[in-house]
């Protein structure tokens, strides 16, 4: 990187780390703790704005990092707002022309390999993963002829950036329409521009594609880029549909269904299915989704209820209530560690009631897409509610997220959502 070289003097936070010696290092740099350092070598890409020793220069968004004796580990994205400070693009110092050509191709190779996972049965699923495709803070997923961008880093916010995702997502995928739809919550956090008003690329300018149907596992399911959580639709739950409609059987319960992805298919083999959310919107989009598999679907009768899912739980366990089949699949419960001692409260009291309501051989299919949640506490918490319940709960699947979310074994957060399906004896 150009800049002037500065003898820098790496400032210690740790009494039990030798003092550090003078180094060269050009500017701008940042220089990170000894534990930080110790992270990214073991694999990881993300410096905590506490680890962040000292900014040599004026700092840019693309910025070389060293460890507290000045070696060098890479080059990162720099997010002075954000908590995650550094994300690690590379172990070797790159310039920003290198950068965009190594996003070019990260991108193509990201989409090439999902694209065996596209057929006439599923025209939609996550293209880019962030960290999981070496692309900190890029997501981009399809829904048929439309594509979805979020950017998530302030490094990225730029029109470099995006002409590059534009070009590749073009040349690989041939879409009709390219929307950047931020995420208001990481907006905020990065500090990032606000979002165009138009969509970034559009086959039609005059009339560019704003909703769609898309196919999931051979249902079709209606996506609007103006509405939804995410980037409109849960696609991390594909796989684990499929796997729910296998087990499923009489009557099935649908808690926080959201746009319906679990009730749907589980109407492939239930006679009568009842979804619940509390978005009166997600429900609408639910019964859209429903009539168009209507024929498909006319064996089975599918209503929804608008109401909160532990109020609800609650209330039709005390009146003993029963049904076949139940899917839990609630919102995030911890978006932070601190978070996580009342999420399993919550996780316990949801599937408390649910296997209090299951008939005996139900099937319990159970979510959770905290992160701070492990599998480990995730599956004590249903052993504890089976245990209250008096229940015999045997396990009969333990699933994560669909192919299309892969999991890098040493950057931990790109596993994060749990599927058990149980048997309720």
């Amino acid at each position: 990187m150009p800049g002037r070289k500065q003898e820098i003097h790496a400032k210690q936070k740790r009494s039990h780390q030798p003092a550090a010696s003078q180094v060269e290092i050009a500017a701008p740099a940042a220089i990170i703790s000894r534990r930080a350092a110790d992270r990214l070598r073991a694999g990881h890409v993300w410096v905590y704005q506490s680890d962040v020793e000292q900014i040599v220069g004026e700092p840019s968004g693309l910025m070389p990092v060293a460890d507290h004796r000045g070696i060098p580990l890479g080059t990162a994205l720099y997010s002075p707002a954000s908590q995650i400070s550094l994300r690690l693009i590379s172990t070797e110092i790159i310039d920003p022309a290198q950068w965009l050509e190594l996003l070019r191709t990260r991108l193509q190779h990201a989409i090439r390999m999902r694209r065996p996972m596209l057929n006439a049965e599923t025209n939609a699923c996550r293209v880019v993963f962030s960290e999981a495709d070496a692309l900190p803070g890029i997501i981009i997923d399809k829904y048929g002829d439309l594509v979805i961008l979020q950017l998530l880093a302030k490094a990225l916010d730029n029109t470099e950036t995006r002409t590059a995702v534009v070009d590749v997502v073009r040349e690989e995928l041939n879409s009709s329409t390219i929307i950047e739809r931020p995420d208001p919550r990481i907006r905020e956090l990065e500090q990032l521009s606000a979002p165009a008003t138009t969509p970034l690329y559009a086959a039609d300018p005059e009339q560019p594609l704003l909703s769609t149907d898309f196919q999931l596992n051979g249902l079709r399911f209606h996506y609007d880029a103006n509405t939804g959580q995410k980037t409109g639709a849960f696609l991390d739950q594909r796989e684990n549909y499929a796997a729910a409609a296998r087990y499923a059987h009489g009557e099935a319960l649908d808690i926080c269904t959201y746009q319906g992805g679990f009730a749907l298919h589980m109407a492939q083999s239930c006679p009568r299915v009842t979804g619940v959310d509390i978005s009166r919107a997600a429900l609408e989009t639910a019964e859209k989704n429903l009539a168009a598999n209507a024929a498909q679907l006319k064996n089975s009768q599918v209503d929804w209820i608008e109401a909160n899912a532990f109020d609800l739980l609650r209330d039709w366990s005390q009146s003993e209530a029963t049904y076949d089949t139940i899917v839990l699949d609630p919102p995030a419960f911890a978006k932070s560690k601190r978070a996580v001692e009342g999420a399993l409260r919550g996780y316990k009291e949801l599937n408390l009631r649910a296997i209090k309501m299951l008939r005996p051989g139900g099937i319990l299919v159970t979510n959770s897409c905290s992160h701070h949640v492990s599998l480990a506490d995730f599956q004590q918490i249903i052993a504890a509610a089976a245990g209250d319940a008096g229940r015999r709960v045997r396990l009969i699947e333990r699933r994560g997220a669909a192919a299309d979310h892969p999991v890098v074994l040493t950057i931990p957060e790109t596993e994060y959502l749990k599927c058990l399906i149980c048997s309720v004896e």
